[in-house]
C-alpha cells in the first residue's frame, strides 16, 4: 500500500469516527447557531466575488469537482455570483488535469441584478459561465436547461434557489436526474432544519424548521434509490450548509 493510500485510509476512520461523535457534533450545531446570527457565511470571496458559503463547502465542491471532472455544472441560485466563478475556475484547473476542455457552468435565477450580471461577464473566469434568467422551476426555464444537458458526459447538479420545502422538491424533481450516475447533486441549506426558530423570525427566511431543503430532500428520496447520501462528506466537513444534502448519483 502506498504511503497515500494509507493517509486516506486513516482518514476514513477517522471521519467515521467524526460523524458518530455526539460532543463534537453538538458543539459543532452550537458555533453554527451562532454563526448564522452573525452571517457568518456572507463574508467570504471567490476570486473578488461574494460567494456566500461556508469555507468548508467551498473546500468539499472543489473536491467533488476533480474527483468527478464534470463537463457541466448545473446551479440554481446566482445572487453575487461566486459560486459560478469558483466552478468555472475549478473546471479551468480541471482542463490541466485530465478534465473535458470544453466544461460549462450553468447559472438559474429569477432575478440578475444588472451590477451582478456586468460583473459576472466582466470576470476573468466568465468564459465558460452561461446565466438563464427566470424561475427555476419554469417550465420554460426547466427545457432550456435539459437542452444545455443534452449530450453532456458528466453533469453535477447544486439547487441553492429559494430554501422552501415546495419548491426544492420542484427543483429535485426537474433537475436532478440530470445528475450522471457516479456525480453528485448538491442540495444547500439543509442546515435550515436544525437551526432554532428564533433565527428565522429574526431574518424573515422564507424557510423554516418543517419547511426546508431537507424535508424536500426527505421526501425525494424516499422514491428515488438511485441516491444516495454521501455521509461521508457531511462527517468531515461538520461545518457545513449542506449536512446530509451531498447527493450521489449511484443508479
Amino acid at each position: 500500500m502506498s504511503q497515500y493510500a494509507r493517509f486516506r485510509e486513516e482518514c476514513e476512520t477517522e471521519v467515521e469516527a467524526q460523524g458518530t461523535d455526539d460532543g463534537f457534533k453538538a458543539v459543532t450545531q452550537e458555533w453554527i447557531d451562532r454563526s448564522m446570527h452573525s452571517k457568518y457565511s456572507y463574508h467570504f470571496e471567490w476570486m473578488g466575488r461574494p460567494i456566500i458559503q461556508y469555507p468548508q463547502d467551498v473546500v468539499a465542491m472543489q473536491e467533488l469537482l476533480f474527483e468527478v471532472k464534470p463537463d457541466l455544472v448545473i446551479e440554481t441560485g446566482i445572487a453575487h455570483g461566486g459560486s459560478l466563478i469558483l466552478y468555472s475556475s475549478l473546471l479551468e484547473l480541471n482542463a490541466l488535469h485530465g478534465g473535458p476542455a470544453d466544461a460549462r457552468v450553468l447559472g438559474v435565477d429569477i432575478e440578475i441584478r444588472p451590477h451582478n450580471r456586468a460583473a459576472i461577464e466582466a470576470h476573468p473566469m466568465a468564459g465558460r459561465i452561461d446565466m438563464i434568467e427566470g424561475s427555476s422551476v419554469d417550465p420554460v426555464v426547466v427545457e432550456q436547461v435539459h437542452r444545455a444537458a443534452d449530450g453532456r458526459q458528466t453533469v453535477l447538479v447544486c439547487l441553492d434557489s429559494l430554501h422552501s420545502h415546495d419548491h426544492v422538491l420542484a427543483e429535485l424533481a426537474a433537475y436532478a436526474h440530470l445528475t450522471t450516475v457516479g456525480s453528485y447533486c448538491v442540495v444547500f441549506d439543509t442546515i435550515a432544519e436544525t437551526l432554532p426558530q428564533s433565527y428565522f423570525d429574526a431574518a424573515d427566511r422564507r424557510c423554516a424548521p418543517g419547511d426546508s431543503p431537507m424535508t424536500a430532500l426527505d421526501a425525494f428520496l424516499v422514491d428515488h434509490p438511485e441516491f444516495q447520501v454521501a455521509s461521508e462528506v457531511s462527517d468531515r466537513l461538520l461545518i457545513t450548509v449542506a449536512p446530509g444534502g451531498y447527493l450521489r448519483r449511484i443508479a
